[in-house]
């Protein structure tokens, strides 16, 4: 399980506790062909309890790992789990404490699309995220270019070498968040809440900016070349 969750040590130390559990739930579901274990997981993943959740984000990996003509199936599956269980809570209800992390299922969903083979992501399909709260997320070198992000609440996320190129961001709230290198050519951050934000050495080619925020937002280095600022603001 460590190298599908990215999380501090105490949830670590409760994930430990939990192995022989998630081992005898893939046990159950081995015997079963991908199209049946692909039915289980649509069916029981956010519905029983976290290790089972854990169990079958793990099994659907191995799935879109030795069977790619399920791949972009299983990645809708689980940014359908993570729109239904992380719903999007306006900015005004949720207390200003970046430290606040997802839930660990969530975390894990995350962390199996962030490093999926983006190279077998259809042509016509785009990663739908929007509308979701994923603050304090591990997304680190995440592969999310051409993403919907759409007003997902993205606060205190470590987004550091991400690659956001392209993606919808309009409306977004990344205030604290961590996008250090990261790769946002072409993105639209327009309405974007990037108060606070490290933008350092960040590739923001012609990113679009308009009516974004970036009070105290660190831009050392940044790329900024053909970049839309207007009305972009970066001071109270």
């Amino acid at each position: 399980m460590k190298n599908i969750l990215s999380l501090n040590k105490i949830q670590l130390s409760k994930i430990f506790l939990w192995i022989p559990t998630f081992q005898e739930q893939v046990k159950k579901t081995q015997h079963h062909s991908p199209k049946q274990r692909l039915r289980i997981a649509s069916e029981q993943l956010g519905n029983n309890t976290l290790e089972t959740s854990l169990a079958i984000i793990n099994d659907l990996e191995q799935i879109a790992h030795n069977h790619p003509q399920y791949h972009w199936i299983i990645i809708d599956i689980l940014t359908t789990f993570i729109r239904k269980n992380a719903p999007y809570i306006p900015q005004e209800e949720v207390a200003s404490n970046l430290s606040t992390k997802v839930r660990v299922d969530i975390q894990a969903a995350l962390t199996v699309i962030a490093r999926r083979d983006a190279n077998k992501d259809p042509e016509n399909e785009q990663l739908d995220l929007s509308y979701t709260n994923m603050r304090g997320a591990n997304l680190n070198g995440a592969k999310l270019e051409q993403a919907n992000l759409y007003q997902a609440n993205l606060a205190g996320a470590n987004l550091r070498e991400a690659n956001v190129a392209g993606a919808i961001l309009s409306a977004a709230n990344l205030e604290g968040a961590n996008l250090y290198l990261a790769n946002l050519e072409g993105a639209i951050l327009s309405a974007a809440n990037l108060e606070r934000a490290n933008l350092e050495r960040a590739n923001l080619r012609r990113a679009s900016l308009y009516l974004a925020g970036l009070h105290g937002a660190i831009l050392n280095d940044a790329i900024l070349d053909g970049a839309n600022l207007r009305e972009t603001k970066f001071s109270e």
